[in-house]
């Protein structure tokens, strides 16, 4: 019993042991690691960070009409191109039955008084021509007469008003033809004829007729993560993006950062403003989906590598790269960083254009 016992463990091992030299066996016959090196380039890097938003026009003007009523008719469309002056629409005035009514009796009432001091005047002046009553009579009968024919003409004008939206004296005031204030596209017509339109005053905005702008004015309007607006400064350049404008850029300035941010799906945003500066003759319809690039650094025409070749000592935590020094053989070079856009950086100092540069990480067999 011992003695197979004794057979069976010197089997074990002579499998185990025959099995270890076929794995260095194996092993020894396997191909040392070979690694690629890469060189060094040319490049401009831009360091910058993306904001989503659109283009608007810089000022966007609403028409908006000093006297309610209805839309008679609307003389412009979106689109076309208005002058200040231009006619927009006509308002006609509905007038309310129970003031008209009242204004007419006022005019009757009016003429009443007016005709029975006509002829007080008349009788005193006949008077007063003879000799008969003072000159402060007739004074005070001339002031009398001539309160009645203003009360009239007022009682008159009161009629017009409320027929017609407007009077001969008031026609500066308020304007039942509604004219474009500024220059500029029109951009929406959000009325139509028959609608009703409220005038604009102190206790009410009223209602827009048209929105006017200049298109050739526009300025990028979008939001940036409160994790890179401490990135950002103003005058900053912008490189804008229009989805719908395809290869095409557009240069801008950021001119405007909200000092105040807003919530928006858990995440903080804050506005920004950019003006474009070389529209030139694209037309850009507001509104228009945009990214803009801010860009943050820039260094233009440096020695750079891919970031994926870059290693960090572990205790001292400087850069390096492993630069051969002979057929896969390198040495360890410590070098000094500069702009990244994340996937190239700049190398200030330590190695040169035709050092080859181990890729360390991508070892092929």
């Amino acid at each position: 019993m011992k003695k197979r016992t004794t057979i069976i463990i010197l089997v074990i091992l002579a499998i185990a042991f025959v099995g270890a030299l076929f794995y260095l066996f194996q092993k020894n016959q396997q191909s040392p690691i070979v690694y690629k090196t890469e060189k060094a380039e040319i490049k401009t890097i831009i360091k910058s960070t993306v904001a989503t938003g659109k283009i608007v026009p810089k000022e966007e003007v609403l028409i908006k009409p000093n006297i309610s009523g209805i839309i008679e008719e609307v003389y412009v469309e979106a689109g076309d191109d208005v002058k200040a002056g231009d006619l927009i629409a006509k308002i006609k005035v509905v007038p309310n039955v129970s003031s008209l009514n009242s204004a007419f009796n006022q005019v009757q009432s009016t003429k009443i008084d007016l005709d029975n001091q006509e002829k007080l005047f008349n009788r005193q002046k006949t008077l007063f021509d003879k000799g008969v009553i003072s000159a402060n009579d007739f004074d005070v009968a001339q002031t009398a007469y001539k309160q009645a024919q203003q009360n009239y003409r007022a009682a008159q004008q009161n009629v017009e008003i409320i027929k017609t939206g407007t009077s001969k004296s008031t026609a500066n005031l308020a304007q039942t033809m509604i004219r474009s204030t500024v220059t500029g596209m029109v951009l929406d017509v959000p009325v139509k004829a028959g609608n009703q339109v409220i005038e604009s005053n102190n206790f009410n905005e009223g209602t827009t007729i048209a929105s006017l702008a200049d298109v050739g004015n526009m300025i990028f309007e979008g939001k940036l993560d409160e994790s890179e607006v401490g990135k950002i400064k103003l005058n900053l350049p912008l490189e804008i993006t229009v989805g719908a404008i395809e290869n095409k850029k557009f240069n801008a300035i950021l001119d405007y950062i909200a000092p105040k941010g807003t919530e928006e799906n858990g995440a903080v945003q804050f506005p920004i403003k950019g003006t474009l500066k070389n529209k030139e003759n694209t037309f850009i319809r507001a509104g228009l989906s945009a990214n803009a690039s801010i860009i943050l650094d820039k260094a233009e025409k440096v020695l750079a590598v891919k970031e994926s070749l870059i290693q960090f000592d572990e205790k001292t935590k400087k850069s390096f790269v492993e630069v051969e020094t002979g057929t896969q053989k390198f040495e360890k070079r410590t070098i000094t960083l500069g702009v990244s856009d994340g996937i190239y950086v700049e190398i200030k100092s330590g190695i040169t254009k035709d050092d080859k540069i181990k890729v360390w990480n991508t070892g092929a067999q």
